[in-house]
């Protein structure tokens, strides 16, 4: 990959540029993350920006060439008005943004696949690989109107706006929405994943540095959008068990009661912490089942599936008719 120190001449201050424009709030969180995988999309970036600017830099000083070598005043420049084609230079303009063409393609698909947020983590960082009994923490997400709240089934406690996981340990994020589709996004964790109602979506991810990082919905869902922020920790082993023995012993049990009221809109939410969590909360959430009565979508897809099953051998006959009629005109 390519590093910031590493580069030279003009590409060093077109990148330079291009650092200034992501940095936002003089912070380029974007090339310079906490964690692995962020930083590995950052280097994407650098590198696809590199390989664009082996076009764009010639192009940039070569117009201002021209403009200047023949300008009006300049009587010594060359004129040929029958001058048409150059084997040459055709080669140069149509070769080189093929070679780029390819190469951000292969760059692309390479990166598709290594970076799929699906995709169990092989590695804690660039010098160091997974252990192979590594287990990762589980987190599951759901996006609601406008705030955040985190279960962790293992450790049997749940969150409102507060996220926290251990430096170097694996993160596997499950997610889902209440209402509106929207998107969980840690800029230094890694890039923004869908979070859809009745549906989930994964992330793995991992934390490299300790300290305090933003969380944040970058898909609009409504008026408190802007609000819907939140603080990711990255602490060590023992401060997480004791951010966890801190949620069990000031937060409240988290039932399907609690959880409707909580689902209810509201903006800029402070943070909660619940001591328990009522089983299968999550998965009747994702289901859109909480509320009593209500048919939980799993069951209601495999109802659908077996009706469809008993009725096909019913309509086989019928197929098979049609299909003999056909043939016998």
């Amino acid at each position: 990959m390519i590093h910031m120190k590493k580069l030279r001449g003009p590409a060093w201050l077109a990148a330079a540029a291009a650092v200034a424009g992501l940095a936002g709030c003089g912070k380029t969180v974007v090339l310079n993350p906490a964690g692995d995988i962020a930083a590995q999309q950052g280097d994407l970036v650098v590198t696809a920006t590199l390989l664009m600017l082996i076009v764009i830099v010639p192009v940039i000083l070569l117009t201002l060439l021209f403009a200047w070598k023949y300008r009006q005043g300049n009587a010594d420049a060359k004129y040929d008005p029958d001058w048409h084609h150059s084997t040459v230079l055709e080669l140069v303009i149509w070769t080189v943004p093929l070679m780029i063409i390819i190469a951000l393609g292969a760059l692309t698909w390479i990166a598709t696949h290594k970076l799929d947020p699906y995709r169990p983590l092989d590695r804690i960082d660039a010098q160091r690989a997974l252990a192979a009994d590594a287990r990762p923490l589980e987190v599951e997400v759901v996006a609601m109107d406008w705030k955040w709240l985190f279960f962790y089934p293992e450790q049997g406690i749940a969150t409102v706006n507060e996220l926290a996981a251990p430096v170097d340990r694996p993160i596997r994020f499950k997610l889902t929405a209440t209402s509106t589709m929207n998107a969980f996004y840690v800029p230094d964790l890694a890039g923004m994943i869908y979070a859809m109602p009745g549906m989930q979506t994964e992330l793995n991810a991992v934390i490299n540095k300790p300290g305090v990082f933003q969380g944040l919905a970058s898909h609009y869902s409504g008026k408190g959008f802007s609000g819907m922020t939140f603080k990711f920790h990255g602490l060590s082993d023992a401060e997480f068990a004791q951010w966890i023995d801190k949620a069990k012993a000031e937060g409240k049990p988290l039932d399907k009661a609690a959880y409707l009221q909580l689902a209810r809109p509201s903006e800029r939410d402070p943070v909660q912490r619940f001591s328990s969590v009522e089983p299968d909360l999550y998965h009747r959430v994702l289901n859109r089942c909480v509320e009593d009565g209500q048919p939980c979508m799993h069951e209601t897809m495999a109802k659908d599936a077996r009706r469809g099953a008993a009725a096909a051998p019913a309509e086989a006959p019928a197929h098979a008719q049609h299909g003999a009629g056909g043939h016998h005109q």
